[in-house]
């Protein structure tokens, strides 16, 4: 069975490594899976980790590992992703086409935003355009797709 290359690379980026297409990506493709062992948000709450994504009310994904390559997409207020979570399992899905050579971004939520984000800064592109916080920050469907990056590590 062959496997197809990854339509993505780990790239530096303005806020430090990004996941970047290395071929077009159609509208509606999934891209890459969120992965890593899932761990309870009490345990959640008690680290100081970063990367964990919430899949629900008890449940949390640890994708601190660096085979976890979605860890990599960064936040974006103007997104060309979303993060669906589909059971305990977080699947990453363009928003519109993406050409080659174009980060890779989700919008992490307005939880994160405003207590990790926000305070220092918001490095996106939308916002280095603007330099403040814009107004028409574009942001999915709350219907579509469950709140990513929960702010748990302190």
């Amino acid at each position: 069975m062959s496997q197809k290359a990854r339509p993505y690379k780990i790239k530096r980026s303005v806020t430090g490594l990004g996941l970047f297409a290395t071929e077009p990506i159609p509208k509606g493709r999934r891209i890459v899976e969120y992965v890593g062992p899932l761990i309870s948000n009490e345990e959640v709450e008690k680290s100081n980790g970063k990367y964990f994504f919430g899949v629900n009310s008890k449940w949390s994904i640890n994708g601190s590992t660096r085979s976890n390559l979605a860890r990599y997409i960064n936040h974006s207020c103007r997104p060309n992703a979303d993060a669906f979570i589909s059971g305990r399992r977080v699947w990453i899905w363009s928003r519109r086409n993406i050409p080659a050579g174009e980060e890779i971004t989700y919008d992490y939520g307005e939880e994160y935003f405003e207590g990790i984000i926000k305070p220092t800064g918001c490095k996106c592109a939308k916002c280095r355009e603007s330099e403040t916080r814009p107004s028409g920050r574009v942001s999915s469907p709350p219907t579509k797709k469950s709140t990513p990056h929960f702010p748990f590590g302190k």
